[in-house]
């Protein structure tokens, strides 16, 4: 039985979950650039943000420090995606800087949870193995050398912005979706429980960032990167 404080973290955590995998479906389903995959795409960010902020919340109710850190890093890789195809191209400020220290925050976190859980007598910290740890530590390490690499130059912009944009909502995406699909198995209908067609919705998002990435990448297919930045990148507006 979940405490009282819990159920209504627990209902909004859910809520907004679920909003933002149905507008995340649709912003991947729809035309790249046109007006139902930016109001799909606005309605995903601020879901997203909500659903990562209060299960990072709900986390910390229960005693889940892998789950929290979850939160925290998905809230990271939305709030930077968005704001890529926000922020003028070729400009940084103070939001990418508190975006570099939040990516190595989070990569340093991970790693001593990692080495928590390897020292700890049952191998595990919070029902969690090292190894599932040291992947977030790499994941958010690879973020956090993007973004000073960002910094250092100034800004991002043309294709390697659209990328950026891709990559980071659509492995936000992911970690909703396996979260979901995989993680909260007992919710589903007993046929599927245990089912690898789960596995089909859990991992579309990374075959559809594969998609995308290599179609914006290689300019010999034909006419790709330039069709797909103005189709993708909306008009945009500042960030400071």
């Amino acid at each position: 039985m979940l405490a009282m404080p819990v159920v209504p973290v627990l209902a909004v955590h859910v809520g907004a979950g679920m909003a933002g995998l149905l507008a995340g479906t649709v912003a991947l389903a729809v035309r790249k650039g046109g007006r139902l995959h930016r109001r799909a795409g606005n309605v995903f960010f601020v879901a997203m943000l909500i659903m990562s902020a209060f299960a990072a919340w709900l986390a910390f109710l229960v005693s889940q420090r892998g789950n929290a850190l979850g939160g925290m890093f998905t809230f990271y890789l939305v709030a930077t995606g968005w704001a890529t195809v926000r922020r003028r191209a070729g400009h940084v400020g103070r939001f990418e800087i508190v975006a570099l220290v939040a990516a190595l925050g989070a990569a340093a976190t991970a790693v001593f949870f990692g080495v928590s859980a390897a020292r700890s007598p049952g191998g595990l910290l919070d029902g969690v193995a090292p190894p599932n740890y040291y992947v977030v530590a790499a994941l958010a390490a690879l973020a956090a050398a993007l973004d000073l690499k960002v910094i250092l130059r100034g800004g991002v912009a043309g294709v390697p912005r659209i990328a950026r944009h891709v990559w980071r909502l659509c492995v936000g995406l992911f970690i909703a979706t396996g979260s979901f699909f995989l993680g909260q198995q007992q919710v589903m209908p007993a046929f599927m429980q245990g089912s690898l067609m789960l596995l089909v919705p859990a991992f579309a998002p990374l075959v559809v960032m594969v998609f995308w990435l290599f179609r914006i990448r290689f300019r010999n297919w034909p006419g790709a990167a330039r069709r797909a930045l103005p189709a993708v990148i909306p008009v945009a507006e500042p960030v400071s």
